[in-house]
């Protein structure tokens, strides 16, 4: 339709209705949306969009009129910086306090020099506090190094942090309370069991990643006061043995989330044990050195009654893990795993790619990085040919298909040489599968949000451009890949159009050409890592500069062809870039390139 000068009319479409087109949109597209118009900005402001929306700001008196909006929101997050003892500072508590009075999480992790007076400032801001992070902080947890006398002992400090003060907030607040950091502080058994003896405290969750004083008793005597705990980390505690993994499994009935990563003396006991409870959905057993996997297996098996219905699973690093384990437990978590870390696993092969994306099917994280022994065959899914048959076919020593290629559907899932899950795959029937033509490829994960191939030196362009080809696909990792070419940059970008994170350090055989044919795709790209990639200059800079208008971090450091000049004109043309490394890039003086 037309009005009497000829022009087109569109009829706005109501507030409600935008905000539904909106809710089938990533957030970086709604991002884009919002700038269309008025209407379609308003309605990106809905507040089922603002679920994790946080707020940063100095603590200045302009700030105190954000504060008094920020009461009108339904949900946010709070961080203020530069906080002292002056008067602006003690003013904006104030105004915060009354303005954010329903206020439930507070993240005061790594704040240096947070002591008694300014916690009880700042809590009392947040009567009715749900969760509380004290990560990294300072807190003197049995003896006062300035007073010379035990903690807590006399006033409140105006130098540190006490276990007293911190008590004293757990016993005012333990009926809303449910969640605690206190990782990378020196808290000592003796105060972990004062902290999980205060009446009526009933955690949810409790964080106590790298704290190294730890012992498994005072794990025991935590867990038997803390029963409702259903997130536990105790990663790098590395005083902890088994004995802790047999109390969280016998204690914690509600267990969902258990972190034992770098936790070095645990071993396989245990773990079968743990895996027997049903409501266990994340585990992380990253760098522990002495787990093979196979009472993992054990605890997953039927015909078990109960057994964990694991979402995320991480083995980075357990460098006894091998085929047979990832086979077995592929089958076993196919109809539940949606994240898998087997970063540095080196045993792992193309087997275990293969087995992957036979059965891993509802994947959206997965991390292979340094698992050396992975290559194209893996990716593509199919069988490498006997000795014999590779030299007679091209001579030329490198990788070669059967000749039925293409004709062998290598993204359909293969005939598997057993029918049924077994309880541990035997060697036998990993040589049958061995002998397999063809099997799935990793094009199968159609799922995959992340993808980890990391210094796995024996991939080529060969699988990176037929595989790597995934709509949802957003943080890629291809770093330390001597093979990958132009060609295969240039086909990520035009495959993976969903990229916001893409990492290529240490890439030789990537050049201007490559970034030339894959910018035009890539504008949803925020994170771009292209460090010791020594063909680009700076012509990529400006392709970034046309093409990727929302990067917000780039590492170029040592890239001997860019110029200082082109990465200062770089950060005045892009509106959203944060951080620009750009250590030792073309003949700077490295003492001026941070």
């Amino acid at each position: 339709m037309g009005d009497s000068d000829g022009e087109d009319v569109t009829p706005e479409l109501p507030l409600e209705v935008l905000v539904y087109v909106l809710t089938f949109l990533h957030a970086a597209d709604r991002k884009e949306a919002s700038l269309v118009c008025r209407s379609w900005y308003a309605a990106s402001q809905d507040l089922r969009f603002q679920k994790d929306v946080t707020f940063s700001f100095p603590a200045s008196m302009a700030a105190q009129a954000l504060v008094g909006r920020l009461a009108r929101q339904q949900r946010c997050s709070l961080r203020i910086n530069q906080l002292d003892g002056f008067s602006v500072s003690r003013s904006l508590l104030l105004q915060v306090r009354s303005a954010l009075s329903g206020l439930e999480e507070l993240d005061l992790s790594d704040l240096r020099y947070l002591s008694d007076l300014t916690f009880t400032r700042l809590t009392g801001c947040t009567p009715h506090l749900r969760r509380l992070a004290l990560a990294g902080c300072h807190i003197a947890f049995e003896f006062d190094p300035y007073g010379g006398r035990p903690a807590g002992a006399g006033e409140d400090s105006s130098a540190l942090l006490s276990l007293r003060n911190l008590r004293r907030l757990l016993v005012e607040q333990h009926a809303t309370l449910r969640e605690l950091d206190l990782s990378r502080t020196g808290v000592t058994p003796q105060s972990l069991r004062v902290i999980a003896q205060v009446d009526g405290l009933v955690l949810e969750e409790l964080r106590l990643q790298g704290c190294r004083e730890l012992t498994d008793r005072s794990v025991e005597v935590l867990l038997q006061q803390q029963r409702s705990l259903r997130r536990l980390d105790v990663g790098g505690c590395t005083e902890l043995s088994s004995r802790s993994v047999q109390a969280a499994a016998r204690g914690l009935q509600a267990l969902t989330e258990l972190s034992l990563s770098r936790d070095w003396r645990i071993t396989e006991r245990g773990l079968a044990e743990l895996l027997s409870l049903p409501s266990l959905r994340s585990l992380d057993l990253s760098e522990c050195l002495h787990v093979s996997g196979e009472e993992l297996i054990s605890g997953l098996t039927p015909p078990s009654a109960t057994r964990a219905q694991l979402r995320v699973l991480k083995l980075r690093g357990c460098t006894y893990l091998r085929d047979t384990v990832v086979l077995s437990l592929s089958q076993l978590l196919a109809d539940s795993l949606l994240e898998l870390d087997l970063t540095s696993c080196v045993n792992v092969t193309d087997l275990s790619v293969c087995a992957i994306a036979t059965y891993l099917q509802r994947l959206q994280v997965l991390r292979l990085g340094w698992c050396r022994e992975v290559s194209d065959w893996g990716l593509l899914g199919v069988a490498q040919e006997s000795r014999s048959e590779q030299h007679n076919g091209t001579g030329d020593g490198g990788p070669s298909f059967t000749r039925t290629f293409g004709n062998m559907g290598f993204f359909q899932p293969p005939r598997m040489p057993f029918e049924e899950r077994p309880k541990l795959v035997t060697l036998n029937q990993l040589q049958q599968l061995q002998q397999q033509r063809a099997g799935a490829s990793l094009l199968q994960l159609q799922r995959l949000q992340e993808l980890d191939l990391s210094a796995c030196a024996k991939l080529t362009d060969c699988s990176i451009t037929q595989v790597v080809r995934f709509l949802e696909l957003q943080r890629l990792s291809l770093c330390m890949l001597p093979e990958l070419s132009d060609a295969g940059l240039a086909a990520v970008g035009r495959s993976c159009r969903s990229l916001t994170s893409l990492a290529l350090s240490h890439c030789p055989g990537i050049s201007d050409s490559g970034m030339a044919q894959a910018a035009p795709f890539l504008q949803r790209l925020q994170h771009l890592q292209l460090a010791c990639c020594s063909n680009i200059t700076d012509r990529t800079l400006h392709l970034l500069m046309q093409h990727c208008r929302r990067l917000k971090t780039l590492d170029v450091s040592r890239c001997k062809n860019i110029s200082m000049t082109t990465v200062d004109l770089l950060q005045s043309q892009l509106p959203f870039l944060e951080k620009v490394h750009h250590k030792l890039i073309g003949a700077a003086d490295p003492m001026l390139t941070a």
